[in-house]
């Protein structure tokens, strides 16, 4: 053997990416690939197709051969859309030249405030449950994911009080997302206002992901940036992907003051360059006349919302009521097991496919995520199958 040969290899992959554990939703639809007859309560997207005209606008896009890029901000028909939509949603005014952003969903948005304003040792504040991607790009990003547990008891919002005994002089944005994913849980005004008043006091820039502002049932939804004093301090993300189910469309924005856009344009233009022409053309579409279309997709949603959460009762789960998104986010402590391994074993007894509360941080443990994102009759089905699998496992 040469010495070349006897050399050991260098380790190629970043101590960054070795450091992020592979997405434990991922392994949870690795499982589904290899079942047959599986109901799934997993899938955290829309189970409707994106609504025709919204179809038609994107291919007549291509006929009319527009192919090309267009601006790395966005077409600005698509901005000045967008600008539109969330002040009449949501009360909140930007200029579409100099402070919005297209990305490709708002997966890029994410990844992209947080390489925008976070230096190495930076610490970012998250609600513990929280999104998958929201540790994960932190860290990738050089920054330090601070975790701050929330509690059933408190439905899962996150309290300023808990916020500011964790803060840190490192500690430079507060990341939140409501309606939360994996919890469905909904800030209420005061809460946020409790929020605002603390990044004020410490100078703490604020993350807003809204992605799922359309989907809230029974209550007022507050935007965080249409707080008093607070657009100047927040980022705001959100997209088409869940509301008008264009999940693969990836059609995303990012509203921020001039500043941070300039920061976050910069890398989106070193990376993506700009979002799909066609899908761009689909959404200036979807938000000037989908309004109907997210109607009735919501009012389907909170019909099943009530099915999945008077069914976890009966069938003796707890389960704090969610207020928005398409997620249940029941207790399994009846049953003794952890939450991936009930959740392995209901796939493996019953076929039905729920998603470990553990996989969206350590206050996730003891709970499992249900999506109702699917039919009210594989609803139903998959609460039966449940409901005996539950039954086996009881305790006391």
């Amino acid at each position: 053997m040469s010495k070349a040969e006897e050399k050991p290899r260098r380790n190629i992959i970043s101590r960054r990416v070795n450091s992020i554990p592979p997405s434990g939703i991922r392994k949870f639809f690795d499982l589904i690939a290899t079942s047959k007859d599986i109901l799934s309560l997993s899938i955290g997207e829309p189970d409707f197709v994106t609504p025709w005209h919204i179809r038609d606008a994107g291919m007549r896009s291509l006929e009319e051969g527009r192919t090309s890029y267009t601006s790395n901000s966005g077409m600005i028909e698509l901005r000045e859309e967008v600008v539109r939509y969330l002040k009449l949603h949501h009360g909140v005014s930007y200029d579409p030249a100099s402070e919005i952003l297209i990305t490709v969903g708002t997966s890029e948005a994410l990844d992209l405030f947080a390489r925008a304003i976070l230096d190495p040792g930076d610490e970012m504040a998250i609600p513990d449950p929280y999104y998958v991607a929201y540790p994960a790009n932190i860290v990738l990003s050089g920054g330090v994911p601070l975790r701050i547990p929330t509690r059933e008891e408190n439905n899962f919002v996150v309290k300023a009080s808990d916020i500011e005994a964790r803060v840190t002089a490192r500690t430079k944005a507060i990341l939140i997302g409501y309606p939360s994913n994996p919890t469905g849980a909904v800030a209420s005004r005061r809460e946020l206002e409790d929020i605002a008043l603390l990044a004020e006091k410490d100078d703490l820039l604020v993350v807003s992901d809204e992605i799922y502002a359309r989907l809230v049932y029974g209550m007022e939804y507050t935007s965080f940036p249409s707080l008093p004093g607070m657009k100047e301090r927040t980022v705001l993300i959100g997209g088409l992907s869940k509301s008008h189910a264009m999940t693969g469309w990836r059609i995303g924005y990012v509203a921020a003051r001039q500043e941070i856009i300039q920061a976050v344009t910069k890398i989106h233009q070193y990376t993506m360059l700009s979002a799909p022409t066609m899908a761009q053309m689909a959404a200036i579409e979807a938000l000037r006349n989908g309004d109907e279309d997210v109607k009735q997709m919501d009012q389907e949603y909170n019909r099943r919302r009530r099915t999945i959460v008077k069914g976890l009762r009966e069938i003796g789960l707890t389960c704090f009521e969610p207020r928005g998104a398409f997620y249940a986010f029941p207790s399994i402590n009846i049953t003794g097991m952890t939450s991936e391994e009930f959740s392995e074993r209901l796939i493996e007894e019953e076929k039905v496919a729920v998603v470990p509360g553990s996989a969206f941080g350590e206050c996730g443990e003891g709970f499992v995520r249900c999506s109702y994102a699917a039919s009210l009759s594989s609803i139903e089905e998959a609460l039966r199958r449940m409901g005996r699998f539950v039954e086996r496992y009881r305790k006391g």
